[in-house]
C-alpha cells in the first residue's frame, strides 16, 4: 500500500484528504491511501517519515517553513517554503505546488489596473504569494502583526491612500476558516471600491467574511479553492512521475 497524507495543525478543515479519496475512486486507482496527520509539533515529523509505505505528504499551517531542515534535496523549491513533499528510497524532495495554484488562480480574474498589492500575513503561505507577485511585476506591500519584519506595514497603518493605492489585496492568513467564520483580517473595508480585486486563500467557508466585506464595497472575490485542485493535482503529478 502506498501512503500519502497532509500534515499540519489543526486539520479538522483539511480539503486534501476528501479530495484524493474521491479521486482514488473516481480514476480506480488501486492500492493508495491519502491520510491526516495532525502533528502538534513539527517534531513529531520524524517519527512519520519512518513509515515504509509513505511516498508522499503535502504540508500545510504552519509547517510549510519548519519542515525544511528535514528534506534531503531542496533544489526543486524556488522559494523557502514547501507545501508537497516526494519520498523515494530515502530520499525526500521538496516542492512548492502553491506557486503554481496561486498564479493559474489568481490570473482568472486579475485586471491591467492591478499593479500593486497587499499581502496580509507573512507565514509559509505568503512565499509563494510573494513568488508569484515578483514574477508578474507586481509591486507588494506585507502587512503583519509582528513588528520584527522590514518594511512591513502595521493593520493599524493601513488608510484609505494606501487601501487605494493597492488595488489588489491578498490574504495568507487562516483567519476566517471554518469553524471560526467570524474571523477576519482588520482593514479599512470602508475604502475598498470595485477597482479592487481580493483574493483569500482560505477556501472553508467558501465566502469568507473578509470576501463578504469585500464583495459588499463592488470588489472583485475569490477564495482559495482552485489554488487548492490546482496544487493538488500538481502534486499527485510529482508523486507518480519518475524522476
Amino acid at each position: 500500500m502506498k501512503l500519502y497524507g497532509v500534515i499540519g495543525y489543526p486539520l479538522a478543515h483539511s480539503f486534501s484528504k476528501k479530495y484524493f479519496t474521491q479521486k482514488f475512486l473516481e480514476e480506480g486507482i488501486t492500492g493508495c491511501s491519502y491520510e491526516m496527520f495532525p502533528l502538534k509539533t513539527i517534531d513529531e515529523l520524524k517519527g512519520l517519515l519512518q513509515n515504509p509505505e509513505l511516498c508522499g505528504l503535502n504540508i500545510t499551517i504552519p509547517y510549510k517553513q519548519l519542515v525544511l531542515p528535514y528534506l534531503t534535496d531542496k533544489s526543486k523549491l524556488p522559494l523557502n517554503a514547501c507545501n508537497c513533499i516526494k519520498i523515494d528510497n530515502g530520499k525526500i524532495t521538496g516542492y512548492n505546488t502553491d506557486v503554481l495554484g496561486f498564479e493559474k488562480s489568481l490570473l482568472l480574474q486579475l485586471k491591467p489596473h492591478h499593479r500593486s498589492a497587499l499581502i496580509l500575513g507573512n507565514g509559509g503561505a505568503a512565499e509563494a504569494v510573494k513568488f508569484v507577485l515578483n514574477k508578474l511585476n507586481i509591486a507588494f506591500k506585507i502587512v503583519s502583526r509582528k513588528s520584527n519584519i522590514e518594511d512591513a506595514l502595521s493593520y493599524d497603518a493601513l488608510d484609505e491612500k494606501i487601501v487605494k493605492e493597492n488595488l489588489l489585496i491578498i490574504n495568507t492568513t487562516p483567519l476566517g476558516t471554518f469553524p471560526n467564520e467570524n474571523d477576519c483580517v482588520n482593514i479599512p473595508y470602508q475604502y475598498l471600491t470595485p477597482e479592487h480585486y481580493l483574493f483569500d486563500l482560505v477556501y472553508n467557508p467558501a465566502k469568507s467574511l473578509f470576501l463578504q466585506k469585500g464583495e459588499a464595497q463592488g470588489a472583485a472575490i475569490k477564495n482559495g479553492y482552485d489554488m487548492l485542485v490546482i496544487q493538488a493535482e500538481e502534486s499527485w503529478k510529482i508523486w507518480t512521475t519518475k524522476d
